[in-house]
């Protein structure tokens, strides 16, 4: 399939959401909200929940599934509360000991005056720091579009996950043809340059693992989907825990130097 193909299928609005994954993943989900600066960013949602007799805190961008919904959600592109706010669970989630799942789901952070004048670019590096020196484990999955910045401020985790037809860039390609080329219209070459898609990540290192989306009989089903990212996170975040302190923050920070 032609890395295009594989943004516009990461695009659709029938893409898992977060609240659909907790729902299927996580039991006794209880959701936080603001970030004790600003106000609520209906874009970027967590809180606390259970994942077996694990006590985790899930963050993740939320989309709709129509465009009221989206327009409600701005498209699951943050301002920069919904960033302080996810750094306010993290940091609360490293108090407790609890691990941090992250859902990523956003073609970038507004870029909005308004969240230009609240310190967008701040949020995001602050995230960026922080998340670099947590003292518990973050695994971050990358559930449809992981863009720019304002991806990597919820994807500076121990390892990375996508979804078979997600993608993952520094822009998006219409983004990257109109600035290299000044021609949006190129951007099925642009997609294929830039290397989106899960399977180029995982050979580029950029990735650890792939969550299956399709097999040799076709489209697999969401709950099964669902069901088997359950026990992969609880086995992952099972073996991040039990590695010490000094190790898992030495890791992540070898993970992202090796780039």
């Amino acid at each position: 399939m032609e890395a295009m193909e594989v943004v516009s299928i990461a695009r659709q609005t029938d893409r898992v959401t977060t609240y659909e994954l907790i729902d299927a993943i996580f039991d006794d989900f209880v959701e936080f909200h603001g970030d004790r600066h600003y106000k609520d960013d209906k874009a970027l949602v967590g809180g606390i929940a259970r994942l077996g007799n694990m006590p985790v805190t899930v963050i993740g961008n939320q989309k709709g599934h129509d465009l009221e919904e989206n327009i409600t959600r701005n498209f699951g592109s943050p301002h920069p509360e919904g960033y302080r706010k996810s750094l306010r669970l993290m940091k609360q989630a490293e108090k407790f000991g609890r691990p941090i799942v992250t859902f990523v789901n956003t073609s970038g952070a507004y870029c909005g005056v308004e969240a230009e004048n609240r310190g967008q670019g701040e949020a995001i590096a602050r995230n960026l720091l922080e998340m670099s020196q947590l003292e518990v484990p973050v695994l971050s999955i990358i559930i449809g579009e992981g863009g720019s910045g304002g991806a990597l401020a919820l994807a500076a985790a121990d390892e990375v996950w996508m979804m078979e037809f997600a993608v993952y860039s520094i822009l998006s390609p219409e983004g990257f043809s109109s600035i290299l080329w000044k021609d949006a219209s190129r951007a099925k070459e642009a997609a294929e340059m830039m290397k989106v898609t899960a399977y180029d990540l995982r050979e580029l290192g950029v990735i650890e693992r792939i969550v299956p989306e399709r097999n040799e009989h076709g489209w697999i089903s969401q709950e099964d989907i669902l069901c088997n990212m359950r026990t992969e996170i609880e086995t992952k975040l099972n073996e991040l825990m039990n590695l010490p302190k000094e190790e898992l923050i030495q890791s992540r920070y070898d993970r992202f130097r090796k780039f």
